[in-house]
């Protein structure tokens, strides 16, 4: 006759298992099993999705940008911005490239803006802004394109009395404006700025005031509105 075996004795009960025990440790066994089977498949799953994601991404054929090369004919865009008076147009190097030149309604204030990549491959921007009933352009939106730096000092360039903003000890690759310049032109403001050096930003200040320099005669009488 065979010898039946004996239960092994459980440690944590010291003594055999019972036979609902038994079908509940193999229960709870089988669906912590199944629980982890499911978490493995659906990580598997959302690593397949993403290297399918990425092949794709690396089969669609994409153009290289141009805006390293682009650089826009601001004496055109000038005279088509729709102004009825001059607007600055700075005789700058052909080295250097303007990546916009528009003119924009922002919170009541009609501005001309243009945007260059300097030869040292730096920013600089020319704003010539004005209100529509000839009222000073508030402070407020000044200090804005300036981004909130206060004057340091006053200067003069082309005929033009300038606020200077002397703030070189910015990092270029974190601001857009490290020096410039704040004049008035009849009831135009008018900003240069950028991360350019200093004698830069104030060449660029010279030639747009020599830009302007017949502004008083083409400006508009107060209470008329330049056309956006």
């Amino acid at each position: 006759m065979a010898k039946q075996k004996r239960p092994n004795i459980v440690a944590e009960l010291g003594r055999p298992e019972t036979a609902a025990e038994t079908a509940a440790r193999k229960a709870e066994g089988t669906r912590l099993y199944k629980s982890r089977k499911t978490v493995n498949n659906l990580v598997f799953s959302l690593l397949v999705t993403v290297a399918v994601v990425f092949v794709i991404y690396l089969m669609v054929p994409r153009e290289a940008g141009d805006f390293a090369d682009r650089s826009v004919d601001v004496a055109h865009a000038a005279e088509t911005a729709g102004a009825d008076y001059s607007l600055a147009v700075p005789d700058v190097p052909d080295t250097w490239k303007a990546k916009q030149a528009s003119l924009t309604v922002d919170s009541g204030v009609t501005y001309w803006q243009i945007l260059y990549t300097t030869e040292n491959e730096a920013f600089a921007s020319v704003v010539q802004a004005y209100t529509a009933d000839g009222e000073p352009v508030p402070a407020k939106w000044i200090a804005g394109k300036l981004e909130e730096q206060d004057p340091t000092g006053t200067d003069q360039l082309g005929g033009i009395d300038w606020k200077v903003y002397d703030h070189q000890d910015r990092k270029a690759n974190e601001v857009n404006m490290r020096f410039g310049l704040e004049g008035v032109v009849g009831s135009n403001s008018v900003l240069v700025y950028g991360t350019d050096d200093e004698a830069t930003i104030r060449v660029l200040a010279t030639q747009v005031a020599d830009s302007l320099a017949d502004f008083e005669a083409t400006t508009p009488a107060a209470g008329e509105e330049g056309t956006a």
